[in-house]
C-alpha cells in the first residue's frame, strides 16, 4: 500500500492544531459554561486560513463545525455541572424551544453574511459581554424582569441567532443574562453549557443546509461542517470538559467573572486583528 507522504506532511499540523484546540476549549466550556467556541472559531479558521482555503469560505466552515463541536463539549460540561447542582432545570425550560427557534433561522441566514462581517459581529460583542461582566450594567437593565417569562423567551431567542452567527454555545451571551436575571454565577455557567448543547444542535442544522453544495470546501466536509476537526476538537473537548467544570467550583465568583471577561477581551481583540490583516 502506497502512501502519500507529501499529502500527510501537509495535513500533520493541522491535526496537532485541532487536538490542542480541543483541549483547550473542552476546559474552557466547562470553566465558563461558553460551549468552546470562542476558542474552536478562531483556532479552526487560522488553521484552514493557512492552507490556503478562501477566508469567505474559511469562516463559515470555522463556525458550523464549532457548533456541531460543541454538542458533544456541551453534553459533558452540562453533566459536570448537574452532578455538582448548578443546573436550572426550569430556566431549561423556559429557554431551551426559543433558544432553538432564533439559532436555526441564524444558521439558516448566516450565509448571507461575509466572512469579515461575523468576524467584526463576533469581536463587538466579545467587547461588549466583557464590560458587561465587569460593570454588571445588564443588571441594572434588566434585573427586573427575572420572573418575567416573556423576558426569558426573548432573550433565549436573540442568544441562539447571534450564537448561530459566531459560532458559540451561547454561554458569552447565556451566562451574563442569566446573571442579570438574579442567577448566581456557578448556576448560570452549568445552566448555559446544557442551553449550548440546543443551541448547537440547532445551529449545526442550519449550517449543514447552508453549506450544503458550496464549492471549494476543505476535504471530508458536509456543508459547513468540516469532519476531520469535529472528530479531533470535539473528541478530545469532551473528555476535558469535566476538568474545567471541577475547576469552575473551586473559584468564587468574583474571580470566575473575571476570568471571563479577559478571555473574552482577548478573543475579541484576535478577531479584529483577522479583519485588519484581511
Amino acid at each position: 500500500m502506497n502512501m502519500d507522504w507529501g499529502l500527510l506532511a501537509s495535513y500533520w499540523p493541522f491535526a496537532l492544531a485541532m487536538g490542542v484546540t480541543g483541549m483547550v476549549s473542552g476546559v474552557a466550556a466547562g470553566l465558563l459554561g461558553i460551549g468552546g467556541g470562542a476558542v474552536i472559531v478562531p483556532a479552526l479558521a487560522n488553521s484552514l486560513l493557512l492552507m490556503g482555503y478562501d477566508p469567505d469560505i474559511v469562516q463559515h466552515v470555522a463556525v458550523g463545525t464549532s457548533l456541531a463541536i460543541i454538542i458533544p463539549t456541551g453534553i459533558m460540561s452540562a453533566r459536570a455541572h448537574y452532578k455538582r447542582g448548578a443546573l436550572d432545570v426550569a430556566v431549561l425550560r423556559l429557554w431551551v424551544p426559543f433558544v432553538v427557534a432564533g439559532t436555526f433561522v441564524g444558521g439558516l441566514m448566516a450565509g448571507l453574511y461575509s466572512g469579515n462581517v461575523l468576524r467584526i459581529i463576533f469581536a463587538l460583542l466579545s467587547f461588549f459581554i466583557a464590560a458587561n461582566i465587569v460593570f454588571s450594567f445588564q443588571t441594572r437593565l434588566m434585573g427586573h424582569l427575572k420572573d418575567a417569562a416573556w423576558a426569558h423567551r426573548l432573550s433565549a431567542f436573540i442568544v441562539g441567532y447571534i450564537s448561530a452567527l459566531i459560532g458559540t454555545g451561547g454561554g458569552s451571551l447565556t451566562v451574563p443574562t442569566l446573571v442579570a436575571f438574579g442567577r448566581t454565577m456557578h448556576n448560570a455557567v452549568g445552566t448555559s453549557a446544557a442551553i449550548g448543547v440546543a443551541i448547537a444542535l440547532s445551529g449545526t442544522a442550519g449550517f449543514l443546509i447552508a453549506g450544503w453544495g458550496v464549492a471549494d470546501l476543505p476535504p471530508a466536509s458536509l456543508g459547513f461542517v468540516n469532519l476531520p476537526a469535529f472528530a479531533l476538537v470535539g473528541g478530545l473537548a469532551a473528555i476535558f470538559a469535566p476538568f474545567g467544570a471541577a475547576l469552575a467550583h473551586r473559584l468564587d465568583q468574583k474571580t470566575l467573572k473575571y476570568v471571563f471577561a479577559a478571555f473574552l477581551v482577548a478573543v475579541g481583540l484576535n478577531m479584529l486583528w483577522k479583519v485588519v490583516l484581511g
